[in-house]
């Protein structure tokens, strides 16, 4: 076997500069990539609450009332499914307002579950089919948004 001096390959230095630059590049790109996490998010939070706002607006062009909870919109066919609020991962922290006949809610909290819908139709508002039932949907989520905006008030 003969031995060739001239191989050449890289150094243990080059190496270790490559690494450097991997590992400062990969710092740069971390704080971005929670920031696309946060935004996705942020955008599934505000497509959520339009379809939530428009089936309750269709729900209500066809009863001539609001649901009493929100699991109504899914037995009476008008979602598939309730979304769970993108901030806080859970289908029953929606906060949610109900009807008081002049369209200024009580912005009373509530939760997409059967179990606590039993006083959303009881609440104060104008007679007939005007009176009680969720006519808006808020994130049940206490953080700030990138906009400065609090997410329960979007």
């Amino acid at each position: 076997m003969k031995f060739v001096k001239n191989k050449k390959g890289f150094t243990l230095l080059e190496l270790m500069v490559v690494i450097a630059i991997i590992g400062i590049l990969a710092t740069l790109a971390q704080p971005m990539f929670k920031t696309a996490v946060l935004k996705s998010k942020e955008a599934a939070l505000k497509e959520d609450l339009f379809n939530l706002r428009n089936v309750l607006d269709q729900y209500y062009a066809d009863n001539g009332k609001y649901p009493d909870t929100l699991d109504d919109l899914v037995t009476k066919g008008y979602m598939r499914s309730i979304p769970p609020d993108p901030m806080t991962g859970s289908k029953t922290t929606w906060r949610l307002e109900y009807y008081t006949g002049d369209n200024s809610g009580s912005g009373s909290s509530g939760s997409s579950g059967s179990s606590d819908s039993s006083d959303s139709s009881d609440s104060s508002g104008s007679s007939g089919g005007d009176s009680g039932g969720i006519y808006d949907v808020h994130s049940g989520s206490d953080k700030i948004g990138t906009n400065g905006v609090s997410y329960a008030d979007w």
